[in-house]
């Protein structure tokens, strides 16, 4: 399972920290060269912090990485990617200084492409928001995007912003089970244990997608 999130725009600016090293972050073979071309003198590189501590936004306040007991965590460090702007993709614990950029996404789509089309995964979860979806468009049949609504009187109507918090636990959850699903459907029997939610197959050109349905009362 490989579960695809958008960076946060809240970021952590630490005090102090280790030094960015290029060469140390995940996918480095194909992202190294874009990566050195965008540093700039405005990013402090001697106070970089493991990325689930620079980023500090709604998804990741609701994934609580610090909270996840050692099992959940090692399942993170393998399945989670960070889309970001400033490096392409990164794991959760990639060691990153706090940044300010806008996604390119003709930038990074092939270079961050060739870097996770080579993961072996038979189920991609894709909680990233629209900004960032353009850069790597993986393969349909395995990939469930990750939507959610508010139901207010049987009406149906997109959550914006706080849909990063229901993503947030989502991606907590799938990392707390004992294992993690290999299938869309496996993924819908989790996401019950959590939500109201319902599963549309693929179309086979465009993926799965799983809805998550937040009533009114509760969403905000």
């Amino acid at each position: 399972m490989l579960i695809l999130l958008p960076p946060s725009e809240g970021k952590s600016s630490p005090e102090n920290g280790q030094l960015l090293k290029l060469a140390e972050l995940s996918f480095s073979k194909e992202l190294c060269p874009i990566r050195a071309a965008r540093l700039s003198k405005a990013l402090d590189v001697e106070k970089s912090k493991p990325a689930h501590e620079i980023y500090s936004g709604v998804l990741y306040q609701s994934l609580g990485w610090a909270t996840l007991p050692a099992a959940a965590k090692k399942r993170g460090v393998k399945s989670l990617i960070i889309i970001s702007a400033q490096f392409g993709a990164l794991r959760i614990n990639d060691v990153i200084p706090h940044y300010k950029a806008k996604m390119k996404t003709s930038l990074w789509k092939g270079s961050v492409g060739a870097a996770l089309e080579t993961l072996d995964s038979n189920l991609i979860v894709d909680c990233r928001s629209s900004t960032y979806t353009g850069v790597w468009i993986p393969d349909p049949s395995k990939t469930v995007v990750v939507r959610v609504f508010r139901i207010d009187g049987g009406k149906r109507t997109v959550i914006t912003h706080m849909s990063k918090k229901y993503r947030g636990e989502l991606t907590r959850a799938l990392l707390l089970e004992g294992t993690s699903p290999k299938s869309p459907r496996e993924l819908q029997q989790v996401a019950a244990k959590h939500f109201t939610c319902e599963l549309t197959e693929s179309s086979g050109k465009n993926p799965w997608t799983l809805d998550l349905l937040i009533s009114s009362n509760i969403a905000s």
